[in-house]
């Protein structure tokens, strides 16, 4: 968690397996992780987020993986910012707006058709 691309949790959230809280435990009692992360343990919660990034497991995995951290970052970012829109998610960007969609993307990228 030293890195420079990661960042201190608030909350870890967790299904109900009862080896999280002695980990965390362990990893507050070795000072690799600070005390005031709290730990959720709630048996679905975590499905919603798994669920969330399936999407993205299903683009990522036929491409093996990437070379460097930076480009599985421009990509997901990439990803994430089609899925966003898609989901209406984006100010000024309606859900199903094709045409707002393509404006948008110019507008980010510079990109002309």
């Amino acid at each position: 968690m030293k890195a420079v691309h990661t960042s201190t949790p608030r909350v870890i959230t967790v299904d109900k397996n009862p080896a999280y809280p002695k980990a965390i435990s362990e990893l507050k009692s070795a000072k690799k992780l600070p005390e005031v992360v709290k730990l959720r343990q709630i048996k679905y919660l975590n499905n919603i987020v798994e669920q969330d990034h399936r999407g993205i497991e299903r683009l990522v995995k036929p491409r093996m993986g990437f070379g460097s951290l930076n480009t599985a970052r421009q990509t997901i970012r990439g990803y994430e910012i089609m899925n966003m829109m898609r989901k209406g998610q984006v100010v000024g960007v309606p859900k199903g707006a094709i045409i707002e969609r393509i404006l948008f993307l110019n507008q980010i990228f510079g990109v002309t058709a």
